[in-house]
């Protein structure tokens, strides 16, 4: 089955009041989110990576559920059989979904998908949860983003620390991942940590994810690891639409 961008899809459990998904033919009307009542929240940091591996979430003994993240083959659209082993490992096929990347709604409200980490542990139980941070730098005052915790984040994350996924943010760790997906060096991704340097440098990957990289000078401001608010919440269900990936 192949996803496109222009919907974007809640991949995991579906818990009670606790679905992301959310129309991009809603981008000019205003979004109420209300917290999950006694929900994580907190103060941390955002980073960005885009490292074209298959997440932790994608793993049915990860989530506790036959339901998981999607991961997608080569083309970045097709999705593919939750067992199959990472592309970031050598002879796997499992790549990051291209739609997988930050999505805008409106001026101040952005969608999009994250690694986590709390308080420096590993928390599977956090899979598949949305978390909506309020960005505290005054360039990005008033914006909000809802994302998706699609990864754990075990290899470099601090406490409560968010790795927004960006095409063109960082390889990080895993240099082998974007290289066999889309048969690129790896130097063409920018920095290995912190990603492109410019707008322009986005033209420079796969056109599929250049708005997602485009995302980050244009919404985001440029703004470069900005600190936030955040907690554990859901979106009207007027407002959404959770699309089957299987």
């Amino acid at each position: 089955m192949k996803i496109g961008r222009q919907t974007v899809i809640d991949y995991c459990n579906r818990r009670k009041n606790e679905v992301c998904s959310v129309q991009a033919s809603n981008a000019n009307n205003h979004i109420h989110l209300k917290r999950v009542k006694d929900g994580l929240s907190g103060t941390g940091t955002t980073t960005r990576y885009w490292d074209c591996c298959k997440a932790t979430c994608s793993w049915e003994g990860n989530t506790g559920s036959t339901n998981v993240i999607a991961s997608c083959a080569a083309d970045g659209t097709t999705v593919i059989d939750d067992n199959t082993q990472s592309g970031c490992v050598d002879g796997g096929t499992a790549y990051m979904c291209n739609n997988q990347q930050p999505l805008v709604i409106n001026e101040t409200l952005s969608y999009g998908f994250a690694a986590a980490s709390f308080d420096g542990a590993v928390d599977l139980s956090a899979c598949c949860a949305c978390v909506v941070f309020t960005f505290q730098d005054d360039d990005l005052a008033n914006k909000q983003m809802v994302v998706q915790i699609t990864n754990t984040g075990t290899d470099a994350l601090d406490g409560n620390q968010f790795d927004i996924q960006i095409p063109g943010g960082g390889v990080g760790l895993n240099t082998l991942g974007c290289s066999t997906q889309w048969g690129t060096d790896v130097s063409g991704w920018g920095e290995q940590y912190g990603g492109v340097d410019t707008k322009d440098d986005c033209s420079a990957l796969p056109i599929d994810l250049q708005p997602g990289c485009q995302w980050r000078f244009d919404w985001m401001l440029g703004d470069s690891n900005p600190r936030s608010n955040s907690s554990r919440s859901n979106v009207p269900a007027r407002l959404l639409q959770s699309v089957a990936v299987r």
